[in-house]
């Protein structure tokens, strides 16, 4: 939890104090240097959010479908090794997409569509050939979505089984407010970032790309300290 906290004040904190700056100056601007710095750390704490997402759900499969081993199941050491391997994935996944695309070269003095240096947006102001990080973002993207999603649909599955059983009616008012609730975050995080990133033609519209991302970059962090 402290981990997750943390990666959603850290995720936003990354685009949105940039965007009310430009919001409120006539110069709007950022470095070479900045752009990729701001890209590689969205990418981090957006992978991030991804996984302990995942790691949650399970951690709530866990507590309510075998609550007399939950502490055996989540052990400290467990624990441990899902964090550090989330971190350790979502730093090497955007080190990869940054080393991929300081390859790449743009030209001078281009104006980003967007409120923030989203990496499929920077990869539309190339100059070159952006095949091979485009391939990098469907493969990578594929497994990184498909592996945690998967992973919390068949949590809240087996969550919804065990529920069906309970035969008090406020316990079972209380699970599926509790699930209900988290199923509605992850299906917005979720279900905006495949829109924007694996349906192209959804992204076309800079306007429609602009509220989609606020929706994950600002709205879900918001809403997890909340709903966890």
């Amino acid at each position: 939890l402290s981990h997750l906290a943390f990666t959603d004040v850290s995720f936003s904190s990354v685009t949105i104090p940039k965007m009310l700056r430009d919001m409120h100056s006539k110069e709007k601007y950022i470095p070479y240097v900045g752009c990729f710095l701001q890209m590689y750390f969205f990418i981090v704490f957006g992978c991030l959010d991804n996984l302990l997402l995942a790691v949650m759900a399970y951690d709530r499969y866990a507590a309510i479908c075998h609550p007399l081993r939950y502490t055996t199941i989540m052990s400290e050491g467990l624990c441990v090794l899902l964090v550090a391997g989330s971190w350790l994935i979502s730093c090497v996944n955007a080190l990869l997409h940054t080393l991929l695309l300081a390859q790449v070269s743009f030209y001078t003095d281009k104006v980003i569509p967007h409120f923030f240096c989203d990496l499929p947006v920077l990869l539309k102001l190339s100059c070159s050939n952006t095949s091979v990080n485009e391939l990098a973002i469907f493969i990578v993207g594929a497994v990184l979505a498909i592996i945690p999603l998967s992973s919390i649909v068949s949590s809240y599955a087996h969550i919804g089984a065990s529920i069906l059983k309970v035969a008090s009616t406020t316990g079972l008012r209380k699970a599926l407010s509790t699930c209900g609730s988290h199923l509605s975050v992850v299906s917005l995080f979720y279900g905006t970032i495949i829109a924007l990133y694996f349906f192209p033609s959804l992204s076309d519209s800079n306007d429609t790309a602009i509220i989609a991302s606020l929706m994950y970059t600002a709205l879900t962090p918001m809403l997890n300290p909340l709903i966890y």
